[in-house]
């Protein structure tokens, strides 16, 4: 069943810890301002007064830091963390019960006046910094790790970083996680991986040599990994 809608005020003392009140909420959280001035922004939009409405946006980003454009959809549940340098774009859609954090943009990638702004689904996740370039889809149940660049849809329940974004993790889950710094590294991965394929390969090798007699002053006496890929420490992340 979908989430109920709640009070923009609820939604913030629920995903921000650093807030101790409800009136510390109402007055002093940009993302909850930024959310309300696009509410009023958005209906002078459809409404054909475009003017009073960017007039509206103008003053909310200079107030908030988050430029969003009177023509963007926006769903119920929506949260905007810190709100500064947010940008999103006139034809994005963003649906409900999502989070984005600061520094986060919903840009286009064409100058033709058509949809060229992403569109977010259900309970997606949307680290500090994240860039989401293009008419393409984030599906539901996304997190998008920090500092991404997403140039290409996402399918649902998957988790994606780098630059530009890959595909890291798939899950079935249909909650809102919020852990967007819990996020692996796929080049990390791939270089443990091929350090304990090194380490396997040293091993056989040298088992082969001592059943034909081979001696190899160079190297030691051959003990089997048993650590994984994932135990593995590596040498990139030791030097930090």
């Amino acid at each position: 069943m979908p989430e109920p809608v709640k009070n923009d005020v609820d939604i913030v003392m629920e995903r921000d810890p650093a807030v101790k009140s409800r009136a510390e909420a109402t007055l002093f959280s940009p993302g909850l301002h930024a959310i309300r001035f696009h509410r009023l922004s958005h209906r002078l939009y459809g409404k054909g007064r475009h003017k009073a409405a960017r007039a509206v946006n103008y003053f909310a980003r200079v107030l908030t830091g988050a430029d969003i454009h009177p023509g963007a959809t926006i769903g119920d549940n929506f949260f905007i963390d810190h709100a500064t340098g947010v940008v999103i774009g006139e034809t994005s859609e963003i649906g409900e019960n999502v989070s984005v954090y600061q520094g986060v943009t919903l840009g286009g990638v064409s100058t033709e006046k058509k949809k060229r702004h992403p569109t977010i689904c259900d309970n997606v996740v949307i680290g500090a910094g994240a860039t989401i370039l293009g008419p393409i889809t984030i599906g539901d149940n996304v997190r998008v790790g920090a500092g991404s660049v997403v140039v290409k849809s996402v399918p649902p329940n998957s988790t994606v970083v780098g630059i530009p974004a890959k595909i890291v993790k798939r899950t079935g889950t249909t909650t809102i996680d919020l852990h967007h710094d819990e996020l692996p590294d796929p080049v990390v991965n791939a270089f443990v991986d091929m350090c304990h394929s090194l380490s396997e390969m040293e091993y056989r090798l040298e088992t082969i040599e001592q059943k034909l007699g081979v001696k190899s002053p160079m190297r030691i006496s051959p003990e089997k990994p048993t650590e994984s890929a994932k135990e593995l420490k590596c040498p990139v992340e030791e030097k930090h």
